[in-house]
């Protein structure tokens, strides 16, 4: 790469991860290059990509971000895996993709201000209800508050209603009415 692109690389990579919510770093030494492959398509078919950036431009790349405090993550073999709009789907993606005794590791993940080390991070994310169950209590929430007015509205017209029927049935069963 020359200066040219190394600069145009870095402008990429800040815009994308200055716009992602969650960020997942992940270390792959010792991984065989199949099983890495693997890992990738799993993260493809969630609509995800573990992109390998040099350190030193990462780092750049970084610099005078929110997410500046991942620098010193950028060790080693590094993958970055950047989320859509929805964290806690690509953090149950992730958690889909590796294995047991997997060979690729988390290092690092950063979420709403913090670095969290290790799987903690994505295992937490991915227990935090989706954007779409936050949508749905959101409306039930907001459909609440007329649902009991209306009860409310509807209370006396339907007390009066009852009041009627019994009475009628108190009569019809031979009743003075009293």
């Amino acid at each position: 790469m020359d200066r040219t692109q190394k600069a145009q690389f870095v402008d990429d990579f800040t815009a994308q991860i200055g716009d992602a919510p969650f960020v997942v770093l992940t270390d792959y030494r010792g991984a065989p290059a199949n099983h890495t492959n693997t890992f990738r398509r799993k993260l493809e078919a969630a609509g995800l990509s573990m992109r390998v950036v040099k350190n030193t431009l990462a780092k750049r790349a970084l610099d005078g971000t929110e997410k500046e405090s991942l620098s010193s993550h950028f060790v080693g073999m590094t993958g970055v895996i950047v989320s859509g709009e929805d964290a806690t789907a690509t953090a149950k993606a992730i958690q889909g993709a590796l294995e047991k005794k997997d060979p690729i590791t988390i290092k690092a993940s950063y979420f709403e201000g913090e670095v969290m080390e290790g799987e903690a991070g994505v295992k937490l994310v991915a227990s935090l209800p989706s954007r779409e169950d936050l949508l749905v209590m959101l409306l039930r929430t907001m459909q609440e508050g007329p649902r009991q007015v209306m009860g409310v509205i509807r209370a006396p017209a339907r007390d009066l209603l009852y009041l009627l029927k019994n009475y009628e049935t108190k009569l019809a069963e031979g009743g003075d009415g009293e």
